[in-house]
């Protein structure tokens, strides 16, 4: 559903030059902001759940593995771990 804004709205949205308008709901009291589609696209991923990519998901896995150390060289001994391990 698109609303139409009153002249009231109107006249808030350009007094405020791009800022968010602040509505209140007549009945429940409820704060709402108003604010341009192009603003609210900018920071949905802030607060909507917006499911990553397996290549996104790949990518901050291996961003997060560097910041931890695993792009070292001194860990490549651990891809051997087990053809040095004493056999029993």
């Amino acid at each position: 559903m698109t609303a139409k804004l009153s002249e009231e709205l109107q006249q808030a949205l350009e007094d405020q030059g791009g800022a968010p308008v602040k509505v209140v709901h007549p009945v429940t009291n409820q704060v709402y902001l108003l604010i341009a589609a192009d603003q609210y696209d900018r920071l949905k991923p802030l607060f909507e759940h917006d499911p990553m990519t397996e290549q996104e998901q790949r990518f901050l896995l291996q961003q997060a593995g560097k910041r931890a150390g695993w792009d070292d060289p001194t860990m490549d001994a651990y891809d051997h771990y087990d053809e040095h391990r004493p056999k029993s």
